[in-house]
């Protein structure tokens, strides 16, 4: 049904999708009316396509699914609508000169001879180019609007693919909707198969196959994998559009001819590849076994008094510094060899070690480049180290490049880094991309150095990366089982190692540093997470109920346990509402002043500021997390600190943001918390795994809970299954015969 009214109201407005709630004034009074709208105006007459439903909250309002933009008609109707704003560079004044001046031709006259504007008084050209664009914009829309409704879009979707794409909106669509999932979030493939059906494009289609096999690959690669067996991707492509094998595999071949796909065989058995994907693997190969297999310099004393200068040296700044035969041994491979890796544990001595051999380096006068994957892994290991860290991103200068329109590294293979000692920590959550960028930017010559823990959740990005290196036993590999003296005294590290050997952890009577309790409902666990959260803790604790103290780490996302549920539960318990303390809607999401939030996605176009320094750059990532500064609720702006750097989100970049108070174990990699508590019930079985479990235990520095079922607890220790992904880099590696020139 069809309702025409004039908005005098507007409640809630999404700047980044458009959803609106309204009252829309009609001649049967005022209706509450909720949809999107491409920057709506109050006084704006518009007619609605929709039904009445009732909100469980709000009750009666009208769901829209369409609109149309109603011009006014008639010269006093023309005015009030000039008044309201509607139109930029237009006030009362200037909307009384128009139609005193053009009358019922005012709006003709806007749109097709606005020049005549610049002879009322008051009115520039500067004002002139502000009406001539609001005006244009709103009826550029409307006729764009229409053509992508013809096309089965719906007018949510319709208003972000407008504000993407602009006037080009409709053509690009009709040159390829399925561009719309990559591009338009919450656009899926088989929403856009819709829309290509609609336009004309046969089920059949070479076009509509070959951009289900990119989809279906682009998919796994979000789930880890850098290539998938040409039998799997088949079926699943089948099974995606439900057209015929052969066409399938006829496409397969005429992509790879076509340089869009790779096709090779990994350990016997046929697999495809995006050809990025095949090329990251090949250089990484390529890059490791050059910077491996270059004569290194000679060193200018005997390591083992190197080893015992520096350890006299580190104990003479403080603390006893006394390297293990293990530990010795990790230093020695990493002066002897191009490239070393060392894995533990926690409490098994990777800090010490690193500190060994930063100092002895130093003594060589050799410059050393200290970096980590994320801004809270490089913190911690400036932290730990008393020197300069960051992020691998900020140490490869990443920039943006106008010519390919995306950021690209300024360090890569043709301007190589200048430091010739690399250390690396937390290499586990390096992916093959980013792997790829780093070594090309290594001299030959160089010393690199990873240090991590392969028993943690591999890389949020595709590849198995440090996984598969140690396996191919290619690059000489360290390690550490032992736990020292002091970190035994921990139940958190000695519980954590435990776990990942396959044993339940252990509590012991007058421990204060790991917990578990048992409940036996989902609402049981929800109700004590409130609690310890709400003020148990502080009791006993010197944690307070802050944005940085306490975190929550779920499995999942889902459910009354999942990350959104818990956040908005705990938002409410930690930064609850209160009067002058800004707040700011978007989508689903509240945000408050003094949140704790995170960064859901990479951005490099996002600009950020030093607050002291004033210095800026580009570039936030995925899992940064921070805390709300300030929120302008006009202009709906949120101003987040973020490791010391001050960045603005606003209009699509809101989407980009989400409350931290829980967060995936996933989320977590690379970061340490001062207490953890993880909720244990009947999660998916694929996040039911022990190294899920190992990495989210080792996230606590001074304390772990866990809150649940002590039955499902152990059925995650027992279950031993890795992150199934398709890879080619282990193969590569021992086979590694590959130059990519």
């Amino acid at each position: 049904m069809q309702i025409k009214g004039s908005i005098s109201r507007i409640i809630y407005n999404n700047d980044s999708n458009g959803y609106t709630v309204a009252i829309l004034d009609t001649e049967d009074g005022g209706i509450r009316v909720a949809g999107a709208f491409n920057e709506p105006q109050i006084g704006t007459t518009y007619a609605l396509e929709g039904n009445f439903t009732i909100h469980p909250k709000y009750g009666e309002q009208f769901s829209f699914t369409s609109f149309s933009e109603i011009l006014p008609e008639g010269a006093e109707a023309i005015r009030h609508f000039l008044a309201t704003g509607a139109i930029k560079g237009i006030g009362p004044k200037t909307a009384d000169l128009i139609v005193d001046a053009f009358g019922e031709d005012s709006l003709r006259v806007i749109e097709e001879t606005p020049e005549k504007l610049l002879d009322l008084k008051g009115i520039g050209k500067t004002t002139l180019d502000k009406i001539t664009t609001s005006f244009g914009e709103s009826r550029e829309f409307a006729r764009i609007s229409l053509e992508l409704q013809e096309m089965g879009i719906e007018t949510g979707d319709a208003v972000r693919i407008y504000r993407l794409y602009g006037n080009e909106a409709a053509a690009v669509v009709r040159e390829n909707p399925y561009i719309l999932v990559d591009d338009i979030r919450g656009i899926s493939f088989v929403k856009a198969d819709r829309i290509a059906a609609v336009i004309g494009i046969e089920e059949d289609s070479e076009f509509r196959i070959r951009c289900a096999v990119k989809h279906v690959l682009k998919q796994w690669a979000v789930n880890g994998s850098t290539l998938m067996p040409e039998e799997l991707l088949i079926e699943k492509v089948v099974e995606l559009i439900d057209t015929s094998r052969v066409l399938v595999e006829d496409c397969i071949t005429g992509m790879a001819f076509g340089g869009e796909l790779q096709t090779d065989n990994v350990d016997g058995l046929p697999v495809i590849y995006l050809y990025g994907y095949f090329h990251a693997e090949q250089r990484t190969v390529y890059n490791l076994e050059r910077i491996k297999r270059d004569r290194f310099t000679h060193l200018p004393a005997d390591i083992d008094n190197m080893i015992a200068d520096a350890e006299a040296a580190l104990s003479a700044e403080g603390g006893n510094v006394s390297l293990s035969h293990k530990q010795r041994d990790a230093v020695k491979e990493t002066l002897l060899n191009n490239v070393t890796i060392i894995t533990g544990g926690p409490g098994t001595g990777k800090t010490t070690i690193i500190n060994v051999i930063v100092k002895i380096f130093e003594r060589l006068g050799v410059e050393v480049a200290l970096a980590a994957p994320t801004g809270r892994a490089a913190k911690r290991m400036e932290e730990a180290t008393g020197r300069p860290a960051m992020t691998i991103h900020r140490l490869l200068e990443y920039v943006y490049s106008e010519d390919e329109d995306e950021m690209i590294f300024g360090r890569n293979e043709e301007y190589q880094l200048d430091q010739l000692a690399i250390i690396i920590d937390e290499a586990s959550m390096i992916d093959i991309m980013l792997m790829d960028g780093l070594l090309a930017a290594i001299k030959s010559g160089a010393r690199l150095i990873f240090t991590g823990d392969a028993d943690q959740l591999p890389s949020v990005g595709a590849g198995n990366v440090l996984r598969d290196i140690i396996r191919s036993e290619f690059v000489p590999t360290v390690r550490l089982k032992e736990i020292f003296r002091q970190a035994e005294d921990s139940l958190i590290v000695t519980n954590a190692h435990m776990i990942n050997e396959g044993e339940y952890p252990a509590t012991r009577e007058g421990e204060k540093d790991f917990y578990i309790i048992h409940e036996d409902s989902e609402e049981a666990i929800l109700s004590n997470i409130k609690s310890l959260v709400g003020g148990r803790l502080e009791k006993h604790y010197d944690f307070i109920r802050s944005a940085h103290d306490i975190q929550v780490l779920t499995p999942t996302k889902k459910g009354i346990l999942g990350a959104p549920n818990l956040n908005a539960v705990l938002q409410d318990v930690i930064n609850p509402a209160a009067p002058g303390k800004a707040e700011l809607k978007a989508g689903s999401k509240l945000f408050r002043e003094g949140d704790r939030v995170m960064q859901l996605r990479n951005n490099y176009n996002a600009e950020w500021k030093d607050p002291e320094s004033f210095v800026t750059g580009y570039g936030i990532f995925n899992g940064d997390m921070g805390i709300i500064e300030s929120i302008d609720e006009y202009n709906k702006s949120i101003y987040v600190e973020m490791d010391d750097k001050l960045v603005t989100f606003e209009g699509e970049m809101l989407e980009e943001l989400d409350l931290a108070y829980a967060i995936t174990v996933h989320k977590s990699q690379g970061s340490e918390f001062p207490a953890v508590i993880i909720p244990m019930w009947a999660f998916p079985p694929m996040l039911m795994t022990r190294n899920l479990l190992y990495t989210a235990v080792t996230r606590g520095k001074k304390l772990v809970i866990i809150d649940g079922s002590e039955r499902r607890l152990q059925w995650m220790i027992d279950n031993n299954r890795i992150d199934e992904r398709y890879t080619g880099l282990k193969y590569r590696l021992e086979n590694a015969d590959v130059n990519p020139w």
